[in-house]
């Protein structure tokens, strides 16, 4: 299938970056149940691709998604109970698949993100806008709800927010996003928002590889626990064994002689 053909492109990038692009900008990149999986098998094969270090999702045209597709939705809404369960397992599973993927994910989000394209903005790690980008949990106006990505998003803007959002529709703009910890970084324009996914990948970049995905699968296993014995002992084995790994040996050998730790760039 060829790119304009392709509702789904991976592009790679120097530096071991790979781009991770919805490509329907005349259906303002709303996704269906094929899209889906196109989704789910690019970002999975990414996540085992050892080239690939960093990972950005983000879109082609005016907006970064409306959601669900139109169709989509007829279709569901013609469909059983089974077939519908069959279809929210799928997109459960591609914010599962996102949420949890072993690379950093820096999503870029321009225009609209409604509806499930907010889950998929909860579920990067790292996500920059632009100042005219908005947002919409928007299901109950179709007298649906935004079921499958509710965990990652309330986790994204907390419970409080989460309930004046999910139950009023209401667009919210990126400055808003930002104050509830949907977005980090707000950007002037397009031309701001790749100069400053840019300066992150250059961050990121003098990161230890392994170290990134144990230090994001660190926040998984603290996150929302209690400062118990059990969690107390995890933390002190998960940073045992990274000390003694030969990237946590490297890393400690670069520091303490004052060199480059092997995994950084060398400089243009």
């Amino acid at each position: 299938m060829s790119e304009q053909e392709s509702a789904v492109l991976l592009r790679r990038r120097d530096g071991g970056v790979t781009e991770v692009v919805l490509n329907r900008p005349d259906k303002r990149n709303a996704f269906d149940d094929v899209i889906i999986q196109q989704l789910i098998g690019a970002l999975t094969e990414v996540d085992t691709d050892h080239d690939t270090r960093v990972v950005i999702l983000r879109s082609e045209g005016k907006h970064f998604s409306a959601g669900a597709d139109l169709g989509w939705m007829r279709r569901m809404a013609d469909n059983t109970h089974q077939e519908n369960l069959d279809d929210s397992r799928e997109l459960a599973r591609l914010m599962n698949v996102l949420n949890h993927l072993s690379k950093p994910v820096i999503g870029l989000v321009q225009g609209a993100a409604f509806g499930g394209a907010v889950g998929l903005a909860a579920c990067c790690d790292i996500v920059l806008a632009t100042e005219k980008s908005s947002f919409c949990l928007s299901e109950v106006k179709l007298g649906l709800i935004p079921a499958v990505i509710s965990p990652y998003v309330v986790r994204a803007i907390g419970e409080r927010q989460a309930r004046r959002y999910f139950l009023s529709a209401e667009i919210f703009s990126a400055r808003e996003a930002q104050e509830y910890g949907l977005v980090h970084i707000v950007c002037d324009d397009l031309e701001a928002m790749e100069q400053r996914c840019n300066d992150m990948l250059r961050q990121l970049a003098n990161n230890g590889p392994e170290a990134m995905q144990a230090a994001k699968d660190l926040v998984f296993a603290v996150s929302h626990k209690a400062i118990s014995d059990d969690v107390i002992e995890d933390t002190a084995q998960r940073i045992a064994a990274i000390r003694v790994g030969d990237e946590g040996q490297e890393g400690l050998s670069a520091f303490l002689n004052k060199r480059k730790a092997n995994w950084v760039p060398e400089e243009d």
